[in-house]
């Protein structure tokens, strides 16, 4: 049996993967590649923005290679993910990113590939010569039932062979116990995530008769139940709980992106956040002025066209000696990522 060692927020494991463990913590960058698939999984979580022919990296839809490296750097990755969508459909697009991020961050930078096609020999060549550390096969519910006879097992030896640490990746569902075979036989490791509600699935979900965990998440009722009733069959196995991306992975991702990314006077919260002060204003010379004579270094302000942004701490203090001269003071907490998505504004 294989020792099941149980980790934060209800995931548990025998085996993590390279990937798996960068990702833990919060060093990988998400590259989507196309949203374009066709296999219509009832569960597909993708969301209708996602779902186009475009790449986006991490939370930015990007339009050139500059984009991408920048994306990477702003959170120092140690690697990459490349998912979608179905990549595969875009192989000269997914050889193209493997090519630019091995060139320009080096061969340790890790990057994994998930895919929901049985891959043949050809492909996996140009996908280890490009540089491709990981693979990651999602097969479809309808191959599950044959999956030992399914072109997916030849696909795996091929990729073992050629070096790329493999696995499957799977919803944590019933029928999942039917992959046990073939990942003992092929010797690979598989992971389990748990099912989630999305606005994309959520009525074939609902039709199905999956119900929601609880009323504080998106997690299916029973998910995490399917995966640990069969784990104890697998070598090397990965429960990955719906709490888990979001409370562990993507907070350590999103802390990370702030440390990197903020000024002397941004806040970073537990949660990856960071918070700042705004005052909105069309004379910033005016209250630059102001600045000054209450001495607040300059490190601590940044000026832009029509507001100045401060430490939240200090627009406190002064606030209501430059209220007169503002249009609106405010402190915002926002996301550090690309879109800069506000989480809350509060007016002082």
């Amino acid at each position: 049996m294989a020792n099941i060692q149980q980790a934060e927020a209800g995931s548990f494991y025998s085996y993590l993967s390279t990937g798996c463990k960068m990702c833990r913590d919060g060093a990988k960058m998400v590259l989507y590649v196309t949203g374009l698939c066709g296999k219509n999984c009832f569960y597909c979580p993708l969301s209708e923005e996602r779902k186009s022919d475009a790449a986006y990296a991490n939370e930015r839809k990007v339009q050139c290679d500059d984009e991408v490296i920048e994306e990477s750097m702003r959170m120092q990755a140690l690697g990459t993910g490349i998912t979608g969508g179905e990549p595969l459909l875009e192989i000269g697009r997914v050889l193209h990113y493997i090519h630019l991020l091995k060139s320009t961050f080096g061969q340790k930078y890790h990057i994994h590939l998930y895919t929901a096609l049985p891959v043949d020999e050809k492909t996996i060549n140009n996908l280890v010569e490009a540089g491709l550390d990981e693979i990651r096969f999602h097969p479809p519910l309808q191959e599950w039932e044959y999956i030992e006879k399914s072109k997916f097992k030849t696909a795996i030896l091929n990729c073992k062979q050629a070096g790329l640490e493999t696995g499957i990746e799977v919803p944590a569902i019933e029928g999942i116990g039917k992959f046990a075979d073939l990942c003992d036989n092929v010797d690979c490791y598989i992971n389990f995530n748990e099912l989630e509600f999305t606005d994309t699935n959520y009525g074939e979900l609902h039709r199905r008769g999956y119900r929601l965990k609880d009323d504080i998440s998106n997690a299916v009722a029973g998910s995490r139940d399917s995966a640990l009733k069969v784990m104890k069959l697998f070598k090397r196995g990965h429960f990955c709980s719906s709490a888990y991306k979001d409370a562990i992975q993507l907070r350590k991702r999103l802390i990370r992106i702030a440390e990197n990314t903020s000024r002397p006077f941004d806040e970073i919260t537990d949660d990856g956040t960071i918070i700042f002060g705004i005052i909105h204003t069309k004379n910033t010379t005016k209250i630059r002025d102001q600045l000054q004579e209450f001495e607040v270094p300059e490190e601590m302000y940044e000026l832009k066209v029509n507001n100045i942004e401060i430490a939240s701490w200090i627009l406190e203090d002064i606030a209501d000696e430059i209220r007169d001269i503002s249009d609106k003071i405010e402190i915002i907490e926002k996301y550090p990522t690309s879109d800069g998505l506000i989480v809350e504004s509060m007016p002082v």
